[in-house]
C-alpha cells in the first residue's frame, strides 16, 4: 500500500529495476506477495504498487475470473515459497465484468471462450443483483473481487495458511479515476 500512496502522489521510487536487481532474482525469487488482477491494460499492479523485478507473482485474467490453472497459479506462491500475501484486485469500468453483466442480463451468450468469463462471474452477478445500487456493473466488479478472495481464503490449501496467520487474502479494488486502492475485505489486523 506504500507503493500505491507512491503511485497515487507520482512520487515513484521504481525499485528493484535495474540489472543488478535482474542478477540477484535470476537464479531464485522470493516475491512479497500474490496478485490476481484484470487483464486492463490500465490496471498493471507491478506499477500501480511501485515494486520491481521479483516483488510480485502476477495472474491477470478478464474479471478476475478463475479456474483450476489460475488458482493453482495462486496457490503457487504460498504453497512453494511462503508468499504471505494475496491481492484479489477488481477494478473501476472493467469491461469484463460489464460484459458478463449484460450477457446475463440480457441472456445472450458470448461467443468463444469468453462465455468461460461470464459463467465465472455468473456468482458476482447474482449478488449484484440482490444488492441493487446505482451501477449494478460496478457492484458487480466489487462482489467478484470479495467473492473470490473469499473463495481463496477457503480454498482447502490456503486455508492452513490463513488460519495459522501466515498468509492474508485480500479484496481490493483500483479506482482509474485516482489511481488509488482500496482493501475491500481480509486487510490482515
Amino acid at each position: 500500500m506504500e507503493g500505491n500512496k507512491r503511485w497515487v502522489s507520482g512520487d515513484l521510487q521504481h525499485p528493484d529495476r535495474d540489472p543488478n536487481r535482474r542478477q540477484f532474482v535470476a537464479q531464485e525469487q522470493e516475491p512479497f506477495g500474490a496478485i490476481l488482477s484484470c487483464i486492463d491494460s490500465r490496471v498493471p499492479p507491478e506499477l500501480l504498487f511501485d515494486t520491481g523485478l521479483g516483488d510480485l507473482y502476477v495472474m491477470r485474467t478478464g474479471g478476475e475470473a478463475v479456474g483450476p490453472v489460475v488458482t493453482g497459479s495462486v496457490e503457487y506462491g504460498p504453497m512453494t515459497s511462503d508468499t504471505p500475501l494475496i491481492v484479489v484486485l477488481g477494478h473501476q469500468r472493467c469491461g469484463a465484468v460489464k460484459a458478463a453483466y449484460t450477457s446475463l442480463r440480457d441472456g445472450k451468450p458470448l461467443p468463444g471462450n469468453l462465455q468461460a468469463i461470464v459463467r465465472a462471474l455468473q456468482p458476482a452477478y447474482e449478488q449484484a443483483v440482490r444488492e441493487g445500487g446505482a451501477d449494478p456493473v460496478e457492484t458487480m466488479a466489487r462482489a467478484q473481487v470479495t467473492l473470490t478472495a473469499a473463495d481463496l481464503r477457503s480454498n482447502q490449501d490456503l486455508t492452513p495458511l490463513v488460519r495459522k496467520g501466515a498468509l492474508a487474502v485480500v479484496g481490493a479494488y483500483y479506482s482509474l479515476d485516482t489511481g488509488k486502492v482500496e482493501v475491500l475485505a481480509g486487510a490482515p489486523s
